[in-house]
């Protein structure tokens, strides 16, 4: 269980105690119910958090189970229903945790397990499981396609007018992209960057976000304490080489040849804020993002793998895990002076 999971559970958890409050307030006020269990208001909102944590756990697991057939490519008639599937086999055992807690601290009569489950009342819940469900799935698919946190930003408008921040980025992008594209045609070297990018999310251990995906190329980020600590600006980048290698056999077996990236990293101030009417997202603007794609730019011209520039040099505390070499003061396209960058290299 990494960080994501952990907030992926959080989020089920409190979606679904929300959920549950919402249906026991509109089922409850002003309702009697003739031929079902008999619960007030007060005890169903009681029980709404402890369901509430169980289900997000429960259907959270469930969620993660179809992500990982879903990132292997999984047909999608197959994928729906895998995923149906999943949220019935959920909802039986929700419905029988359900039995056992209302028969020991409710009052349900004589009722058995067979009438409990088929009380007839009872299906309207069920479909509200089932869409409460279906929705958090969709949620969870646009918070993916926008990537963690965007579409919640999105939602509070914390960027509806533009501000500044401090921050970190890496441009990462795969050498000898043009020769690959010739060599396995457009469809295989499409399907090559698919993976590539699938083996990318190892980087959410160093607590980067992947801002941007353009063509072969990566842009990920930091706030710049989150990027500092622990030198996780620079270990994301091994993160993911170490990714790939260990997956050479897949992309040998499969492609022919075992992809390998460059990256450029640059620290400073960025506006960042809301943009789009048809089309919404979050965008930075600024030199500082400017400046790590020209530094990325020149990884072919010293033969190095990771470039950064002096001012990210100068904050990061030293490590063990890799050295840096100054290369000098070097023009960079669109800068009037010239910049200092390091090469690192990770230690044997």
């Amino acid at each position: 269980m990494n960080k994501g999971k952990w907030l992926l559970i959080r989020d089920y958890s409190i979606g679904w105690t929300v959920a549950l409050m919402i249906y026991n307030l509109v089922h409850s006020v002003g309702t009697i119910e003739e031929d079902g269990i008999a619960i007030s208001l007060e005890q169903s909102l009681l029980l709404a958090p402890l369901f509430g944590v169980l289900m997000g756990f429960v259907f959270g697991f469930a969620q993660m189970s179809f992500e990982r057939y879903y990132n292997k490519r999984t047909p999608l008639p197959k994928l729906f229903l895998i995923r149906f599937s999943l949220s019935l086999a959920v909802l039986v055992a929700v419905t029988l945790v359900a039995f056992v807690v209302f028969m020991e601290i409710m009052d349900i009569g004589d009722m058995g397990l067979f009438e409990f489950v088929f009380n007839p009342p009872i299906f309207v819940f069920y479909g509200y499981i089932l869409l409460v469900d279906f929705l958090m799935a969709v949620f969870r698919q646009m918070n993916l396609m926008l990537g963690p946190g965007t579409l919640r930003k999105l939602i509070k408008g914390e960027f509806y007018s533009p501000r500044e921040e401090d921050r970190i980025f890496m441009f990462l992008d795969l050498k000898s992209s043009t020769a690959m594209a010739e060599e396995l045609g457009h469809f295989k070297y499409s399907r090559m960057i698919q993976d590539c990018f699938d083996d990318l999310a190892v980087v959410t251990r160093a607590e980067a976000e992947i801002y941007q995906y353009v063509g072969d190329e990566a842009v990920l980020t930091w706030h710049s304490r989150e990027g500092l600590k622990d030198q996780n600006c620079i270990m994301a980048y091994f993160h993911f080489k170490e990714r790939i290698d260990a997956r050479s056999e897949h992309y040998l077996s499969n492609y022919g040849v075992k992809p390998f990236f460059k990256a450029g990293l640059n620290m400073g101030k960025v506006t960042v804020a809301e943009v789009g009417k048809l089309k919404k997202e979050i965008a930075y603007h600024g030199d500082t993002i400017n400046t790590a794609a020209r530094i990325q730019g020149k990884c072919n011209e010293f033969q190095s793998e990771v470039l950064i520039s002096e001012q990210l040099k100068k904050a990061l505390a030293e490590s063990d895990s890799y050295h840096t070499q100054h290369l000098g003061d070097i023009p960079l396209k669109g800068k009037a002076d010239h910049v200092a960058i390091y090469s690192v290299t990770a230690t044997t």
